[in-house]
């Protein structure tokens, strides 16, 4: 499978799955992201974040959390996605309240496609790392943001204020 490259960047044509609580129940689904934004009338932000329960990505998952009616207001679903596993996402999620899906990738399938996976220089050790990184995708599936390597406090509002009419 070719990686596209940012300009050319769509939703991949393959299954995920992925992790959300409703009415106090954990729901996973294999879902196709492609063939679920064609069966909306939302746009969709997807993020990617290192590991579950550390500080940036709390921080990010409680601000999308806490901003979700007003993403929701300008049309768009949130799904966060990391290489952590179904029960790692339960876990958070139930931790922190969060009321936003998350995509366990522990295959890499998905940050491979969008290619966030890159060497990091952690205390002078070259490791493989995922690099907190969004996507957003109007409601025709067609890419109109993507930012890489970004700062996880207060990107939401940043986000927010970009994609404002």
């Amino acid at each position: 499978m070719a990686k596209p490259t940012t300009e050319n960047l769509t939703l991949p044509d393959f299954p995920v799955t992925i992790v959300r609580k409703l009415a106090g129940n954990f729901i996973h689904d294999e879902i196709n992201l492609k063939e679920m934004i064609a069966n909306t009338d939302k746009g969709l932000i997807l993020y990617f974040y290192p590991k579950d329960s550390t500080p940036g990505c709390t921080t990010q998952a409680t601000e999308f959390t806490a901003h979700l009616h007003e993403f929701d207001d300008l049309g768009y679903d949130i799904i966060g996605v990391s290489r952590d596993s179904v029960e790692s996402h339960e876990k958070f999620i139930t931790k922190y309240d969060l009321n936003i899906a998350l995509i366990s990738d522990t295959d890499e399938k998905l940050c491979q496609y969008f290619d966030v996976i890159k060497e990091k220089n952690m205390y002078g050790k070259i490791t493989l790392g995922l690099v907190r990184s969004a996507f957003v995708f109007n409601k025709d599936g067609t890419l109109t943001h993507a930012q890489r390597n970004l700062r996880a406090k207060g990107y939401t509002e940043r986000l927010l204020e970009t994609l404002a009419p």
